[in-house]
């Protein structure tokens, strides 16, 4: 896509070229036209990059507004092509998940949980164990036990499997329910400190098959996890 911007405190040929630099750096920019008679930056990106995202790269002297089109819409339409492939995951197992319970005479959600989990660890591991290695490599990037214990990446991706079969078997369920609320909650701190400290990286929840950035959608991934398999352990004990 390319959008044409309007960008106010250019006054030099050198400033052109320091503008057009700095925005060549942004990632998913793939080419850049500035004019300094015109006050525009034209930019054409492989997906939508935020108008805010642009302004970092400049200095504060050089400030750039959109013209040509709704920024905000852009951003919707980019955050929904950009989660697409987890949108529907959820929406699939939440929709499977209903037709299970359809089928009872009233809604369980204690039945409905363990049912959505068994799906969300199977499908998710899945795509883990699609590529072992590449997952393992972009989970050390973040996780904090990971990054001590290299072997963790591997072993995270059999640990949701088993969590996923022993969901839908309903196999011990205080143990099931122990084990997700521990290692959900010490996949989370990483995400937590990734997105604190503002680092992009690539989020390792769907493996290395689709290049998702760490974001507020894993904390809610992680923390939906955490939630239920915490409400099922209080209603045991």
């Amino acid at each position: 896509m390319t959008h044409t911007y309007q960008l106010n405190g250019l006054t030099c040929t050198s400033c052109e070229d320091k503008v057009k630099k700095a925005l060549e750096l942004v990632d998913n920019v793939t080419d850049v036209a500035v004019s300094k008679d015109n006050s525009t930056a034209t930019i054409t990106m492989d997906k939508h990059v935020a108008l805010t995202e642009l302004q970092n790269a400049l200095e504060s002297k050089y400030q750039i507004k959109a013209v040509d089109h709704n920024e905000n819409a852009e951003e919707v339409k980019s955050w929904f092509t950009t989660y697409k492939p987890i949108l529907l995951i959820f929406f699939y197992i939440s929709f499977v998940t209903l037709l299970i319970q359809f089928t009872n005479h009233h809604f369980d959600y204690m039945q409905a949980m363990p049912h959505f989990m068994a799906g969300f660890f199977l499908v998710f591991s899945f795509f883990k164990l699609l590529n072992l290695k590449g997952f393992a490599e972009s989970y050390m990037m973040y996780d904090v036990l990971a990054k001590k214990i290299p072997t963790w990446g591997y072993a995270y991706a059999f640990i949701e499997l088993g969590l996923g079969i022993s969901y839908l078997l309903n196999f011990n369920p205080l143990l099931t329910n122990a084990v997700t609320f521990i290692v959900m909650t010490i996949s989370i701190v990483g995400v937590l400190q990734s997105l604190l400290n503002k680092k992009k990286i690539q989020c390792a929840c769907l493996g290395a098959v689709f290049n998702l950035p760490m974001s507020t959608v894993t904390i809610i991934e992680d923390g939906l996890m955490i939630l239920m398999s915490f409400i099922m352990l209080i209603t045991m004990l």
